[in-house]
C-alpha cells in the first residue's frame, strides 16, 4: 500500500496512540538515510577535499580554517532557519498536510544545492551552495522530526528514534564508499548524493498521511503573520525548564562529537601522518557504523522497555567524551579504532534516546514543528560550527591535543546537564 495502514488522528494536535508499523518505520528511515548522506558526507570528505583543491598543498592550515568558515556561515543560517521553518510548518494549510510540503521542498533544495556545489571552484560559490544545501536539510529534517511527535506514540519513540540514528551511521559509510570508490570526482560525488536524497524520500512522501489543519486547529495558533510567527519562536526557560536543559545538553554533546569528528581527516593526515588517511577514515567509519546501528536500535528499544531516558543520555555523552580524551592522551591508529567503538556506542545511544526524550519535553502540541526546530538547532548547529571551532582549537593550542580535550569536556558537561530534566525519567 502507498499509505499508512492505520487511521491517522482526526485532529492535527491529537496525541498519537496507535503504534506505527514496520513499513512506515522503514520508509521513515529511508528518507533520513538520504538526508544524512547529503549532510554528513560532504562535511567528512567532499568539502575538505574541495576546499583543499582551492588552496596550495603548503597552505593546509589556511585550507582548514577556510573549511571552518564555510561551515560556520552555513551554520548561522541553520540557527535562524530551523525554528522559523518549524513554525511555518505548524501553520501550513494544504491538502497534503502540514509537514509533507516542507519535507518535499527541503529534499529538492538539498538536491539542487549539492548538484550546484559540485561545480564551484571558489570560496564564495562554495559558501552559497553549501548554505543552500543546509537550509534544505533544515526544512526537511524539522518537518520529519515533527512528524515523529505527531504520529508516533511516546512509548515507541525510542525504537523509531533509533531508526533516525542508524541511517546516520549507515549514511556516512555508504556515502563515503559512493564518493571515494564509485563517483570519484567531486562533482559526480555531489550529484550522486543529490540523487540519493530525492530517491530515498519518495517512499515516505507517498506513504505519509499528514493530517491537514482544520479551521479550529489553525485558530489555536494565532495570526500567521511575520510578527506572530517570530514572537511565537521564543520558549521561556523559566516556564519550560526541562525543554531548556534538554537543548543545552544536546548542544554540548553534539558539539563534543562535531569538533572532533569533522577534523578526523586532517588529524589522520597531518598528526598521524598516514599514507592513506582517507582509507583509514573509511575503515574507522565502518567500525563506528556497525556499533552505532546496533546501539541505536537496541538501546533505543531498551529505553522504551525500561521507561527511562536520562541514564542513557548520561552514558552516551560520557562514552563520547572518553573517546575524545583517549585521542588527546594517546594519538595513534590503535587508539582511533578504540575511539570509533566508543563513539559508535555513544552516538548510537544518544541519537536514539535523546531524540525520544526531546519529543517528551515539547511545550505544546500546537507548536511541535517550531519546538523541534529549536531542538534541531542543537543538532545541526554544532555540526555546522564544529569545523570552525575545531580549526580554532588546533590553531590556538598548536595541535590536535587541545581539540580532543575540548571535545571531551563538552561531552562530559552535556551528559551531566541532562540530569536536570525532571519530567522524564
Amino acid at each position: 500500500m502507498s499509505a499508512e495502514t492505520h487511521r491517522p488522528p482526526v485532529s492535527a494536535y491529537a496525541e498519537p496512540t496507535r503504534p506505527v508499523r514496520a513499513g512506515w518505520i522503514a520508509a521513515f528511515a529511508g528518507v533520513w538515510l538520504g538526508l544524512w548522506m547529503a549532510q554528513l558526507v560532504p562535511v567528512q570528505v567532499l568539502l575538505p577535499l574541495q576546499i583543499a583543491a582551492q588552496h596550495s598543498s603548503e597552505q593546509w592550515l589556511s585550507s582548514l580554517v577556510a573549511y571552518g568558515l564555510v561551515s560556520a556561515v552555513a551554520g548561522a543560517f541553520v540557527v535562524v532557519a530551523y525554528p522559523i521553518v518549524g513554525a511555518l510548518s505548524d501553520r501550513t494549510r494544504s491538502r497534503f498536510g502540514r509537514r509533507r510540503p516542507w519535507i518535499l521542498g527541503g529534499v529538492l533544495l538539498v538536491a539542487a544545492g549539492l548538484a550546484l556545489l559540485g561545480v564551484q571552484t571558489g570560496t564564495v560559490g562554495t559558501v552559497v551552495m553549501w548554505t543552500t544545501t543546509m537550509v534544505g536539510f533544515c526544512m526537511a529534517s524539522a518537518a520529519l522530526t515533527a512528524v515523529m511527535a505527531d504520529r508516533v506514540p511516546a512509548d515507541q519513540r525510542g525504537l523509531v528514534s533509533g531508526w533516525i540514528s542508524a541511517p546516520n551511521a549507515l549514511g556516512i559509510l555508504l556515502g563515503m564508499v559512493l564518493v571515494t570508490a564509485v563517483f570519484t570526482t567531486t562533482a559526480s560525488g555531489y550529484l550522486a548524493l543529490a540523487v540519493c536524497a530525492v530517491v530515498l524520500a519518495v517512499p515516505f512522501l507517498l506513504r505519509l498521511h499528514d493530517v491537514p489543519l482544520s479551521d479550529a486547529d489553525a485558530a489555536r495558533l494565532g495570526p500567521a503573520t511575520v510578527r506572530g510567527i517570530l514572537s511565537s519562536i521564543w520558549v521561556d526557560p523559566r516556564r519550560h525548564p526541562d525543554f531548556a536543559w534538554t537543548v543545552a545538553s544536546r548542544v554540548l554533546i553534539n558539539l563534543s562529537n562535531a569538533i572532533a569528528t569533522t577534523m578526523l581527516l586532517y588529524f589522520f593526515t597531518f598528526a598521524l601522518g598516514l599514507d592513506d588517511p582517507t582509507g583509514f577514515l573509511v575503515f574507522t567509519t565502518v567500525i563506528y557504523m556497525v556499533v552505532t546501528i546496533v546501539a541505536s536500535v537496541g538501546l533505543g528499544k531498551l529505553s522504551d522497555v525500561v521507561g527511562r531516558r536520562r541514564v542513557f543520555v548520561l552514558a552516551s555523552g560520557s562514552a563520547q567524551a572518553v573517546a575524545a580524551l583517549l585521542l588527546a592522551v594517546a594519538p595513534a591508529q590503535t587508539t582511533a579504532i578504540v575511539g570509533a567503538v566508543l563513539l559508535g556506542l555513544g552516538q548510537g545511544c544518544f541519537f536514539a534516546v535523546d531524540q525520544a526524550l526531546a519529543t517528551q519535553v515539547l511545550p505544546s502540541a500546537e507548536t511541535r514543528g517550531k519546538d523541534v526546530g529549536i531542538m534541531n538547532i542543537a543538532l545541526a548547529g554544532p555540526q555546522a560550527f564544529g569545523p570552525l571551532l575545531g580549526a580554532g582549537a588546533v590553531v590556538a593550542f598548536g595541535g590536535f591535543t587541545g581539540l580532543f580535550v575540548a571535545s571531551g569536556a563538552a561531552g562530559l558537561l552535556g551528559a551531566a546537564i541532562i540530569l536536570r530534566v525532571r519530567s522524564v525519567r
